[in-house]
């Protein structure tokens, strides 16, 4: 059981949403934080920098989007859903750019890249899927 579960689980203040769904998402957001900054820090290895730069960018963009996605749709008190809302579509979309520009980096050889793909990929899912959670 992850600590992610455990603090919805026990919190005085239960989600009005579905608990597994919402935990998934915010697994999901801190794996893709991880996974992104450190494809970023992979792509700095990388003998061909220059032609990396945009997947640094986005993997550093995606990740601190993760992030605080990650930390908004922890906090289940007072929930405002609007903000909850922008955060999870900003999240889907930067994990689906961010995906999509691993995954051109992955097809040529960077295996990173193709962690951090997928990564991306879970994250935008779980994101889209509690969206559909969260009352308009």
């Amino acid at each position: 059981m992850s600590f992610a579960q455990r603090m919805i689980e026990t919190s005085p203040a239960p989600p009005s949403i579905d608990r597994d769904v919402l935990v998934e998402c915010i697994r999901a957001c801190f794996d893709c934080a991880q996974a992104c900054t450190a494809c970023a820090d992979s792509c700095l290895a990388e003998p061909n920098i220059a032609e990396l730069v945009r997947c640094i960018r986005l993997n550093l963009d995606c990740a601190d989007l993760c992030a605080a996605t990650g930390r908004i749709v922890s906090r289940q008190t007072a929930l405002e859903a609007q903000v909850v809302r922008s955060a999870l579509q900003a999240c889907a979309t930067a994990c689906r750019v961010c995906g999509d520009e691993c995954d051109m980096h992955a097809r040529r050889g960077m295996q990173h890249c193709a962690v951090c793909a997928e990564a991306c990929r879970r994250c935008q899912r779980a994101c889209d899927a509690l969206l559909t959670q969260v009352a308009a």
